[in-house]
């Protein structure tokens, strides 16, 4: 079929009558599917159920240091912990603090403690009159959420095939003091699949921002999130690179185990310089005795080491990497050429973004909802739920059983196409009305 937008509006009519037939008969189907978040599948949580059993009343639950884990205490994370997450970051176990099971709770608190305390003994940003922080989009929705809640101003930086616009990003940092922060999803982005190139991580190391207190949060979510065994993106290590251009204290870098053994029982961890660590723990001592040790050393003896943890994310793939297949397949072949629309082709992570005709995003997340399946709601991607172009619908193919997957996939092309070609005879009908409004108001005046 030809691109829509070379059709006539003859041809286009004719074409909505055999999709709206289409859209009809999907509603008759009574689906009720939901794409919303991207959670880990049933069969992924049942590769992890092994370690509910590496932990027994019978079992020594003393670590190699004597530490008993049942017990209060070593606030910042058992050693034997701290060395897996280390390997698992790409960092020095020293720069390490393990947390309690969200990543998304340590970058809350990261925020907060910089508002009420600051950061290195600077201002507190609750003392200042204007925080912002810089928001590559589109982008993950609860960094979003943070900000909002605390009342910071967001600027978004376009992103590009090799992370977000630098040039955006050095001139904004380097010339606004009230520029605090940026946030970063740099390997496997939520929701692009958009790994940072080399030269991306070194002009983020060599940063100069105006204000002292700046920092990048790293979030590196999808570090060992591969959907292939050779065919895998890497990441230069940020905290290596700063260290190299002088600017050890730039960045904090979190990361968790959520996607890797149980989002609700996993563990948190954060990297940075041991000055920014000095910081964080002044906050730890009276925030908490301790983080849950058991639960430490349970991931410690279920994965034994990095090489454990690869193997099992191999098995994560397995489970993925055809659900992710089927979507690509399936927006090629129903959508592929037709102009009104282009997607992600990601090689790891748990998210594809999907871009439609500018204006018709959230139309076409409407009636797939209507139909009976259930998307991330449009605008979601961009600070404030505002897509200034109405654009992007961030897919998560992650939790639906497959045939579950291909039907809502399959239901979204045939949205996308529906919307289109009510947009693009809107369009014609007001290009049309445009030579009667203007001798209207010709008359008028």
């Amino acid at each position: 079929m030809k691109p829509y937008a070379e059709m006539t509006k003859e041809e286009l009519k004719e074409l909505r009558k055999q999709l709206a037939a289409q859209y009809r008969e999907m509603q008759g189907k009574d689906l009720k599917l939901d794409m919303s978040r991207g959670k880990p599948s049933l069969d992924q949580l049942d590769l992890s159920m092994g370690m509910m059993d590496v932990l027994s009343s019978s079992d020594d639950l003393t670590c190699e240091d004597g530490t008993d884990c049942r017990n209060y205490g070593v606030v910042d994370g058992i050693k034997e912990a701290k060395e897996l997450i280390a390997d698992m970051m790409e960092v020095n176990p020293d720069n390490v603090i393990i947390y309690g099971n969200s990543s998304l709770n340590v970058m809350y608190d990261s925020v907060a403690r910089s508002i009420t305390n600051g950061v290195m003994g600077n201002t507190p940003w609750g003392k200042l009159d204007k925080v912002k922080f810089l928001c590559p989009v589109p982008g993950y929705d609860r960094h979003f959420t943070i900000m909002e809640y605390f009342g910071i101003e967001m600027v978004n930086v376009p992103m590009t095939p090799a992370g977000p616009d630098m040039d955006i990003v050095e001139n904004l940092v380097s010339k606004d003091a009230t520029i605090k922060g940026i946030w970063c999803v740099p390997k496997y982005s939520n929701p692009q699949g958009i790994s940072y190139s080399d030269e991306t991580v070194r002009r983020f190391a060599r940063l100069k921002p105006a204000a002292p207190d700046f920092r990048i949060y790293w979030d590196n979510a999808y570090t060992v999130h591969h959907l292939y065994d050779h065919d895998q993106d890497h990441l230069i290590e940020i905290l290596a690179e700063c260290k190299r251009a002088g600017n050890p204290d730039l960045v904090y870098k979190f990361a968790s185990t959520s996607k890797i053994s149980f989002p609700g029982s996993g563990i948190a961890a954060l990297a940075a310089s041991p000055n920014n660590l000095e910081d964080v723990r002044r906050q730890m001592k009276t925030q908490t005795i301790g983080h849950d040790k058991v639960n430490q050393l349970r991931h410690v003896r279920f994965f034994k080491n990095i090489h454990g943890m690869v193997e099992h994310m191999r098995k994560h793939a397995e489970i993925m990497r055809p659900k992710f297949e089927a979507v690509n397949e399936i927006l090629e072949r129903e959508l592929g050429g037709l102009g009104i629309a282009s997607w992600t082709k990601p090689k790891g992570g748990y998210f594809i973004s999907f871009d439609s005709m500018e204006g018709c995003a959230k139309a076409i997340v409407a009636r797939c909802k209507k139909a009976g399946v259930v998307m991330t709601g449009a605008g979601a991607t961009y600070p404030y739920g505002k897509d200034p172009h109405d654009t992007n619908i961030r897919i998560a193919p992650s939790y639906p059983p497959l045939s579950d997957l291909i039907m809502a996939t399959e239901l979204l092309a045939l949205c996308t196409k529906l919307v289109s070609v009510d947009k693009l005879l809107a369009d014609m009908e007001e290009k049309k009305a445009a030579p009667v409004k203007k001798a209207e108001k010709q008359a008028e005046a």
